[in-house]
């Protein structure tokens, strides 16, 4: 249940509501838990999470459109931006406040799937096994 618990808290963190894992995670390891299996949990938790900000960007898209929140002009400038940049800017998808953005922003320019989807698992796993070793040193 401990498992369960840190992955829906971590892909509830991961989402735009605000909530973190990582003190969770913290715990859980000082409790004496399956160190690997909590970084597991952990990492795919928030990197789905993050395909659920990816989803709302992507159907948010027309939403804001209708609203006048964005136009077709600065949505091509804004896609030929993070095309240039986009994979780069997801492995600050980990970070605090700027990350959940990001991968809203990803889906509202549409950016690639599968490289999303590598990027951002890759820059949360990371994430969850510096924490892990700086507390099992």
């Amino acid at each position: 249940m401990v498992y369960l618990t840190l992955f829906f808290v971590a892909f509830v963190s991961a989402t735009l509501v605000p909530m973190g894992s990582e003190a969770l995670l913290i715990y859980d390891i000082s409790e004496g838990y399956v160190v690997w299996l909590l970084w597991f949990a952990a990492s795919v938790g928030n990197t789905l999470g993050s395909m659920v900000n990816y989803w709302l960007g992507l159907k948010g898209e027309a939403y804001l459109e209708n609203r006048g929140y964005l136009s077709r002009e600065k949505m091509a400038s804004a896609s030929r931006s993070f095309g240039r940049y986009g994979g780069w800017t997801l492995l600050f998808s980990w970070m605090p406040i700027i990350g959940d953005p990001l991968t809203f922003i990803a889906g509202v320019l549409r950016y690639e799937f599968k490289w999303f989807v590598v990027i951002v698992a890759a820059a949360k796993a990371a994430r969850y096994a510096v924490i892990a070793l700086m507390v099992t040193l």
